[in-house]
């Protein structure tokens, strides 16, 4: 076995680079704008990360790269870029608009907002399966719920007064 032939490059470092670039971006997009409601709980970049380093890293061990140094150059692309994509997020506000995707409000002072719902491919039986595991038995009890940007629900309800109709009370959070 030739050790020093593992660290060799036989593909740029530059076009690993570049490769590494365009699918981070490519598929940190896809996940933005498109797997919202499949993330869960942990962020869309966190995913991605994991899901590219693994690859790059059985390509680099597995023999689809050349050299193992090729594959280092990769991961650390697709590392750098993660990281440069949180540290933005946490410095500019912008960047974190665009990094996560804002709150959806689904119901409103008690009414379901169905365009929402098909925003995101959400039936009213997911909206009601989701408002019962918060201990809610229906939407007029809410005053405000949202798909979070990490796919999950928060539901703010009234109070049991303000349920009958008085005009003052406390917001209370399930969970909080």
């Amino acid at each position: 076995m030739n050790m020093s032939g593992l660290f060799e490059f036989h593909v740029s470092p530059i076009e690993l680079i570049v490769r590494g670039t365009l699918i981070y971006w490519f598929l940190f997009l896809m996940f933005r704008f498109v797997l919202r409601r499949d993330a869960g709980a942990v962020g869309i970049a966190d995913i991605l990360l994991v899901v590219l380093v693994a690859d790059a890293s059985q390509n680099a061990m597995g023999g689809g790269y050349d050299t193992v140094t090729e594959g280092c150059v990769l991961v650390g692309t697709l590392i750098g870029w993660n990281y440069l994509v949180d540290w933005a997020s946490y410095r500019w506000e912008a960047v974190a608009r665009f990094a996560e995707p804002a709150p959806l409000l689904l119901i409103d002072r008690g009414r379901v907002l169905a365009r929402n719902l098909r925003r995101e491919f959400l039936t009213r039986e997911d909206l009601d399966a989701q408002l019962r595991m918060k201990g809610v038995e229906s939407p007029s009890q809410v005053r405000q719920a949202y798909m979070e940007s990490d796919g999950k629900f928060s539901v703010v309800r009234y109070d049991s007064a303000q349920a009958q109709g008085a005009s003052d009370g406390d917001e209370r959070v399930p969970g909080a």
